[in-house]
């Protein structure tokens, strides 16, 4: 059954020139880009978003370094797309992620780590971020002509 996930490159990864590694990387994995938008997150997006650490002591941390220079939010498309992007991330902190994830490959810094994905464990989160970020006409339905390939 195919889903939707949410996905943003942080504003270190587009300060690096990563976004159409990202891209490329997603694509080739056969996920599908069903809305993408560059833009600034003002801080009442940045604390919406981040809502469920807002009583921890690095909560404003977050929020300063998302609204500090513009991002490139996405939502992808495809079976387990969600499980999919999580395991191509690779883990939060760069540091124990695996060679070949995207945070493996460019992540510096627990706090610069790059990339942001919503997360499969918390049943609720893709709709609660593609809602923040994406109105419904937006996202874009279309079947790619490799699907058939793709899946069974």
């Amino acid at each position: 059954m195919s889903e939707r996930t949410f996905v943003m490159v942080k504003p270190d990864g587009v300060q690096r020139g990563l976004i159409g590694e990202i891209v490329s990387r997603l694509e080739e994995r056969g996920l599908k880009l069903v809305a993408g938008k560059f833009m600034q997150i003002d801080r009442d997006l940045a604390e919406d978003h981040y809502g469920e650490h807002e009583d921890k002591p690095f909560f404003d941390d977050l929020v300063g370094f998302i609204t500090s220079g513009p991002v490139f939010a996405m939502v992808w498309e495809g079976q387990d797309a969600t499980r999919q992007v999580r395991r191509m991330m690779g883990a939060t902190d760069p540091a124990d992620a695996q060679p070949g994830t995207i945070r493996g490959d460019y992540g510096l810094d627990l706090g610069r780590n790059v990339i942001h994905g919503s997360d499969h464990e918390d049943e609720g989160a893709n709709e609660r971020e593609i809602d923040l970020f994406f109105d419904e006409v937006e996202l874009v339905d279309y079947e790619r002509i490799d699907e058939t390939w793709l899946y069974e």
